[in-house]
């Protein structure tokens, strides 16, 4: 059997018979140019809503250990909370991973939701 097999601009004639390929010729193809489409003036676009300014964070950042997803959020904002309470699981590599709290006091804010796609030392949430 014969084949036509273009690799970077260049025809290869390949012929292959029972587990063999021989290289017959190489023919040099050379790509037209693309014609230029017209281009039509840019419309004014839509002035973006500015986003929500995260306040300041206040109280002690409980941080994410490594990039993950947030599996469950076991705490709300004013709960109450000891050092070493289980505060959120984070999945990373297809394993869960516990996040404690690393003092005791009442959780401030939450800066994440379950099923969010976090970072290495992003701020979950607060405790104060």
């Amino acid at each position: 059997m014969i084949y036509n097999v273009t690799i970077n601009d260049k025809v290869y004639e390949v012929e292959v018979e029972k587990g063999k390929a021989n290289l017959l010729k190489t023919t040099a193809v050379v790509a037209a140019p693309a014609a230029a489409a017209p281009v039509a003036a840019p419309a004014a676009a839509p002035a973006a809503a500015p986003a929500p300014a995260a306040g300041p964070i206040s109280g002690t950042p409980v941080k994410a250990p490594l990039p993950g997803t947030i599996l469950k959020l076991l705490v709300s904002a004013g709960q109450a909370v000891k050092e070493g309470d289980l505060v959120v699981v984070l999945e990373a590599m297809k394993m869960e991973n516990e996040i404690y709290a690393p003092c005791a006091g009442t959780v401030g804010q939450i800066l994440t939701s379950k099923g969010a796609t976090v970072a290495t030392d992003d701020v979950l949430l607060t405790i104060s």
